[in-house]
């Protein structure tokens, strides 16, 4: 049996590709396992689809100051003899990183045991953990064609995959899911698996106007739902959801989201127009904004920066957008098919 080690965690954005991987990696005969953070996100996501998980210790790679990059040094070299151990048990044919501080310990561990690591970058840039990670990688795979400048002759334009059952939502049950009883256009908001508060607090002031016009569909985080407004008709509160979301996406028409990049991929292979509100410079690396920008230079969207959000110009946007929705529709339509999966596979197929 030809084993392949996944890696990747922080955020649910490092696991939904692998997820849409792992339907063709058993096709394949991949015996497929995951390694990721004691207690991650990514841990309940991957359990989810028995796989085999192994925890390991992880330091959190910062940007910025703080008393804890004394101690996250020590928790790296953990994480590496950890990881180290794992690998040298399953004696895997290649290591498949998403990304994410988990990953960094991994990807040293693998090289230390000459296990061939494939890396895939979803970002307009690459993120510091596959910084890290790039030297020793055989190929990095990428989302954007703009990123290749940056990783050099390993990288390789795949596009970021996408989970097949996204494509297969149920109006019906979509509606059901939201019991939504007017025939209006939906709004759904997605600010991530960790959620957005500042949108939430806007979104939120703005219901009232924006129920006139449309059903609103709203994932908000973990810990995040407003209790007074269960119940209110055409608004349905979610704090995270999984298995629901193909339905969700199959009655959206219009979507107000972060702008991290697998999200984007799934709005342009599902053609849904949206107002893109990306992390700020200041509360992240700026590869949201990026990624946004290359977005709204194609024609598949309108940015609205955290900075100027306010609820006036959030209903200003949302209804511009969705009067146009045919135009951001068109442009998407005419976007070139990755077949992400396909290209992905064959690459780790080359290591078996």
């Amino acid at each position: 049996m030809k084993t392949i080690v996944l890696t990747g965690g922080g955020t649910a954005g490092h696991v939904t590709p692998h997820i849409a991987l792992i339907p063709s990696l058993r096709d394949g005969g991949w015996d497929i396992r995951y390694i990721g953070s004691y207690q991650g996100i990514e841990k309940d996501l991957i359990q989810k689809e028995d796989i085999p998980y192994y925890g390991i210790a992880s330091g959190k790679l910062r940007r910025y100051m703080s008393l804890q990059n004394l101690k996250d040094p020590f928790k790296v070299i953990k994480g590496f003899f950890d990881a180290y151990k794992v690998l040298k048990e399953l004696k895997p044919k290649v290591v498949f990183s998403k990304g994410g501080y988990v990953t960094v310990p991994v990807v040293l561990a693998a090289n230390a045991l000459k296990i061939p690591v494939v890396i895939h970058e979803s970002d307009m840039t690459p993120g510091l953990a596959n910084k890290m990670a790039m030297k020793g990688a055989k190929v990095i795979c990428v989302n954007f064609e703009e990123t290749l400048q940056y990783v050099g002759n390993k990288g390789i334009l795949t596009g970021s995959p996408i989970r097949k059952e996204l494509f297969e939502g149920s109006r019906e049950k979509g509606n059901r899911l939201c019991s939504f009883k007017y025939q209006k256009p939906t709004l759904l908001m997605m600010g991530g698996s960790l959620g957005s508060v500042k949108i939430n607090k806007v979104l939120r002031k703005g219901l009232p106007e924006l129920l006139k016009k449309f059903n609103v569909i709203h994932i908000c985080g973990k810990g995040n739902k407003e209790i007074s407004l269960e119940g209110t008709q055409g608004y349905k509160q979610f704090e995270y959801v999984s298995e629901e979301l193909p339905h969700l996406f199959a009655i959206t028409d219009i979507m107000l989201s972060r702008a991290g990049a697998n999200a984007l991929s799934e709005l342009v292979a599902l053609h849904i127009p949206s107002l893109l509100i990306p992390l700020s410079a200041a509360a992240s690396r700026g590869d949201q904004i990026l990624n946004a920008n290359a977005m709204k230079n194609k024609g598949y969207c309108e940015i609205l920066l955290e900075d100027e959000l306010n609820e006036a110009i959030l209903i200003e946007k949302i209804e511009l957008i969705y009067s146009n929705k045919e135009q951001y529709k068109e442009a998407m339509r005419q976007a070139t098919e990755t077949k992400a999966i396909d290209k992905i596979i064959k690459i780790i197929n080359k290591y078996h």
